[in-house]
């Protein structure tokens, strides 16, 4: 299946915004959010602390009377940079395009399963700036297999799952972690979609360098063509 092809069928699952957190919480409680240089707001405090960064999105959403900030496919953004993990200083890439969609809310929000699938791997990545506890889902939707991918979750979302454990979509797959635990940043959920996950296990890339990102907009395409947010 080409590029467009799997686009296409990523768009024609459904006509209708899936839930991916919280069902209580109505799509008309959602707001786009730009967390790139273009956001002149992020030069008015230090980006590089999550008490900072969880103030500014509460302000946020209380100033847009809104419970869910959500954005930043292939966004280029300036917040990696108070992280190692994200050079590779061998060959010189510097990582920071984002291959998610971020939905920025409370910790503790339920994360969703947006279709029927499996758990194919789980972990804990905790490098600083890295997802915390991460959960990937298997799909295969008549012939065709993907994975979603679900970062920054609580510690005990990963607690008592077993590979091949079947889910159902709209099931409560796990919670939103706190900066303690989900790679030092304000509550959110990164979602990906990724079509060949490359031998990868309960991890996979959610920020890629200039040099590469042509792979990676091929093998991670916009979440929101399933999603359907209103952006």
């Amino acid at each position: 299946m080409s590029v467009e092809e799997f686009n296409q069928f990523l768009n024609k699952i459904s006509e209708e915004p899936i839930n991916i957190i919280d069902s209580n919480i109505t799509i008309e409680k959602y707001i786009p959010i730009v967390i790139s240089k273009e956001n002149k707001d992020l030069t008015k405090f230090n980006i590089s602390s999550s008490k900072e960064w969880e103030e500014y999105i509460l302000s946020y959403l209380k100033i847009n009377k809104a419970e869910v900030a959500f954005g930043g496919y292939l966004e280029i953004r300036n917040i990696y940079d108070r992280s190692d993990y994200f050079k590779n200083l061998v060959e010189k890439e510097k990582r920071n395009i984002h291959l998610g969609i971020d939905l920025w809310c409370k910790d503790k929000t339920k994360v969703l399963a947006v279709l029927d699938g499996e758990i194919h791997s789980f972990k804990n990545n905790d490098n600083f700036g890295d997802y915390g506890p991460t959960i990937i889902l298997k799909h295969q939707i008549k012939n065709e297999i993907f994975y979603t991918l679900y970062g920054h979750l609580s510690l005990n979302s990963i607690e008592n799952l077993q590979v091949g454990d079947l889910v159902l979509k709209g099931n409560v797959i796990g919670l939103l972690g706190n900066s303690s635990v989900n790679g030092d940043y304000a509550p959110h959920l990164h979602f990906q979609i990724i079509k060949n996950l490359e031998g990868n296990f309960g991890d996979y890339p959610g920020v890629s360098s200039e040099e590469k990102i042509d792979f990676y907009k091929t093998n991670c395409p916009n979440p929101n063509l399933l999603l359907k947010l209103p952006i």
